[in-house]
């Protein structure tokens, strides 16, 4: 499956000329006019190519850049009319995979964006995401919309296997040899059941909406929505 794009262009035109193009090649494209609407559609969605103007209504997309660069390594495209030797050296400065400049050709675009998502997937990555949830693997950090989960370390390896193993049903035994590393035998049959309960309360708001991790009667558990490597 091709990655999700990231769309920042406030020119309307322009914005669904390029979504069109993108999507025609197999893309699915979130279109966002303004940071605001980036920034919102960045922390909902799977993105993994943000593609962004500089000059934006309410703000500097090499700003935006720069915020995104501390929390993730997702590929990132300045898509815009600045053209001096000046801005582009800025644009990478900020941490900018690519650039092109306005006026541009939409197969020259697709070329570049091509070639970007090649890169994918990594075998180490630097973050997982499932929607509104990041895992950071290294820093062994959790956040939801931004804000980091104050999880034990329980919890966070419980997390851990299942963003790596999304949509697949892990049995109790699975996940009591890979946590506790020891046969679940030995384990109080209480044990996963309390921490996986209190994981749900961490990382789930809504009690009543469907359950982003499911317990599969008499199967084990699963985590219901695909994440990706970053």
């Amino acid at each position: 499956m091709n990655p999700e794009i990231l769309l920042i262009e406030d020119d309307d035109s322009l914005n669904l000329s390029v979504s069109l193009k993108l999507e025609k090649e197999g893309y699915t494209v979130q279109s966002a006019f303004s940071i605001k609407e980036a920034e919102s559609l960045y922390r909902t969605c799977n993105i993994s190519l943000i593609i962004c103007d500089i000059s934006l209504p309410d703000g500097n997309g090499l700003e935006f850049c720069s915020r995104i660069r501390k929390e993730s390594r997702v590929l990132f495209l300045f898509l815009t009319a600045l053209d001096t030797e000046e801005n582009i050296i800025a644009g990478y400065a900020r941490g900018a995979d690519d650039y092109i400049t306005k006026p541009f050709s939409l197969n020259v675009l697709v070329s570049k964006v091509n070639a970007l998502t090649k890169r994918f997937p990594k075998e180490n990555p630097d973050s997982i995401v499932s929607g509104d949830i990041t895992l950071y693997p290294e820093e062994k950090r959790v956040c939801k919309n931004g804000q980091t989960l104050s999880l034990t370390a329980r919890e966070y390896s419980l997390l851990a296997f299942f963003m790596e193993n999304p949509l697949h049903i892990l049995s109790r035994n699975q996940l009591l040899e890979s946590i506790w590393d020891i046969d679940g035998s030995f384990v109080d049959e209480n044990t996963l059941s309390v921490n996986i309960r209190r994981l749900r309360e961490k990382i789930e708001d809504d009690p009543s909406a469907p359950a982003i991790l499911k317990n599969v009667r008499g199967l084990g558990y699963v985590w219901e929505r695909s994440c990706e490597k970053r």
